[in-house]
């Protein structure tokens, strides 16, 4: 009888301990999901673009980014709220003073369009890179997207190749897909008091062949960097 109480004391023990266990693991699994809907959160909710200039293009050379002429403060990045939809529609219906803003988020239906300003404020001639870089795509969205950059009322518009190993109609292909380098310039002689206003408008080609129903529910983040070097590798 004494023998049948210690091992059913025993068995309520192990009974108890492998609760406290699980409730343990329980907590702890929960507590990473909560960090990592928080990272998700934070990343995404910083919307599809952003633009971070190299410290070093302001401390060493007097550069500065803004999207307000009026409000013109050194700031190391820039974020550009993303639209409120995302469906695909065609480049022609984009306004065609789309790049004649003056400044900051002026998005339309099913478009992001964004401008803001370099000024070298500084007192001698320098130069800067600039790349766009998509960070993060889920369900291959970035087959059929278009990344349209206006340099001075300049427009190049970048796509992926098509599934042929072609440039799409009236585009440039990515510098560097495999590495998701959209686009990569060098701007010299950049002089005291030279201002470039850029213009960055993303959207999703609806006459793209690779614009399917295996996209539908699919995101991406861009950004894109003002550099004072890039690296060759």
């Amino acid at each position: 009888m004494q023998k049948k109480v210690k091992l059913k004391t025993e068995k309520l023990k192990r009974e108890k301990m492998l609760k406290r266990v699980l409730l343990i693991a329980l907590v702890l699994i929960l507590f990473l999901l909560l960090i990592l809907y928080i990272v998700v959160g934070i990343i995404y909710n910083r919307g599809n673009f952003s633009i971070t200039l190299d410290k070093n293009l302001y401390f060493d050379r007097g550069l500065i980014i803004y999207d307000d002429p009026l409000y013109k403060v050194y700031r190391s990045e820039l974020l550009a709220p993303a639209p409120e939809t995302f469906d695909n529609i065609s480049y022609r219906w984009l306004p065609t003073d789309i790049a004649n803003q003056e400044g900051g988020s002026h998005n339309g239906d099913n478009y992001l369009a964004y401008t803001f300003y370099v000024e070298n404020t500084g007192d001698d001639v320098t130069d800067y890179w600039s790349e766009v870089v998509i960070d993060d795509i889920i369900r291959n969205v970035d087959e059929a997207v278009r990344i349209r950059v206006y340099k001075n009322g300049e427009a190049t518009t970048y796509a992926k190749l098509s599934t042929l190993g072609e440039p799409e109609p009236g585009t440039v292909p990515f510098e560097n897909p495999d590495e998701n380098l959209v686009a990569l310039d060098h701007v010299a002689s950049f002089g005291p008091g030279q201002v470039d206003k850029y213009t960055i408008v993303i959207w999703v080609e609806g006459s793209d062949l690779e614009c399917t129903d295996n996209i539908l529910g699919g995101e991406f983040q861009v950004h894109m960097n003002f550099n004072s070097e890039i690296d060759d590798e």
